[in-house]
C-alpha cells in the first residue's frame, strides 16, 4: 500500500491527483504546515531526513522529489498511458518536462514571492521603504522578465497541443500543474496568456483531480 506524506497546500498535491488518475489504492498521512513559519512539521524528518513534502512510502521504499515520485508512479503502476516508450522524442520531451518544472520554472515564481514577502515582513520603519525599493526593482528588472519568458515558452507549447505531450494526459502533466496552478492563482499568467489558464481549468474539472482535492484538504491554488 503507497502512503502519501501530505502537506497541505504543497506539491504533494498533484500525487494525489495521479493516484485519482492511475485509481492506485493508497492512504494520507496529514501533516500540517506551522501557522507562523508555513514550514513543514518536524515529524515529516522520521519519513525522510529532508523533512519536505511530498514524500511517498511504498512498502520498504521511501521516494522523495516531485519529478522522481511522479517517474516512479508512472512507470510502476502507469504502464503504457503514463511515460511514453524510453527512447525517441516523446519520451525526450517527457524528461524534460519532468525537470523543467522544478528545475526552470519554480525558481524564479519562488524568488517572486520571497521578494513579495519581503516588503511586508516586519522591520524598522525606516529600512521598509528601502527594502520595498529593492524588492520591487528586482522584481521588475530581474525576476519579472525571467517570468515573462518562460511563461511565454509554456503558452506557446499549449498552444499546439491540449497536454503537455498532445491529445493524452501524461505524467508530465501531473508534475507542470504546481506551478502553473500558482501562476493563475497569483495572477501572474493574466488574460493575454490563455492556452495556460484553459490547462489549469481542464485540471482543475477531472473528476479524479476533484477527488484527490477531496481527499488531500486544504489547497490554495485550486479554484
Amino acid at each position: 500500500m503507497i502512503t502519501v506524506h501530505h502537506l497541505n497546500n504543497s506539491r504533494s498535491q498533484r500525487v494525489l491527483w495521479m493516484l485519482e488518475e492511475l485509481e492506485v489504492p493508497y492512504e494520507i498521512r496529514y501533516y500540517e504546515r506551522d501557522p507562523k513559519t508555513m514550514q513543514a512539521p518536524p515529524s515529516l524528518k522520521k519519513v525522510h531526513p529532508l523533512g519536505k513534502s511530498p514524500v511517498i512510502t511504498d512498502g520498504d521504499l521511501v521516494v522523495a522529489e516531485s519529478g522522481v515520485i511522479i517517474d516512479y508512479l508512472a512507470r510502476t503502476y502507469g504502464k503504457d498511458t503514463m511515460p511514453p516508450p524510453g527512447s525517441g522524442q516523446a519520451w525526450l520531451d517527457y524528461t524534460y518536462w519532468l525537470h523543467y518544472a522544478e528545475g526552470s520554472l519554480m525558481p524564479p515564481l519562488l524568488m517572486r514571492l520571497v521578494f513579495e514577502k519581503v516588503k511586508t515582513s516586519p522591520m524598522p520603519f525606516f529600512v521598509k521603504p528601502v527594502a520595498k525599493g529593492i524588492a520591487n526593482k528586482t522584481n521588475q528588472t530581474f525576476i519579472g522578465p525571467m517570468i515573462d519568458t518562460h511563461m511565454d515558452f509554456v503558452e506557446s507549447h499549449l498552444s499546439k497541443s491540449t497536454w503537455f505531450l498532445g491529445d493524452n494526459l501524461s505524467a508530465a502533466d501531473f508534475q507542470m500543474s504546481f506551478p502553473l496552478e500558482a501562476s493563475v492563482a497569483r495572477g501572474i499568467v493574466g488574460k493575454n496568456r490563455p492556452h495556460i489558464t484553459e490547462w489549469v481549468e481542464r485540471v482543475h474539472a477531472r473528476p479524479a483531480y476533484r477527488r484527490a482535492l477531496e481527499k488531500g484538504g486544504e489547497y490554495a491554488f485550486a479554484d
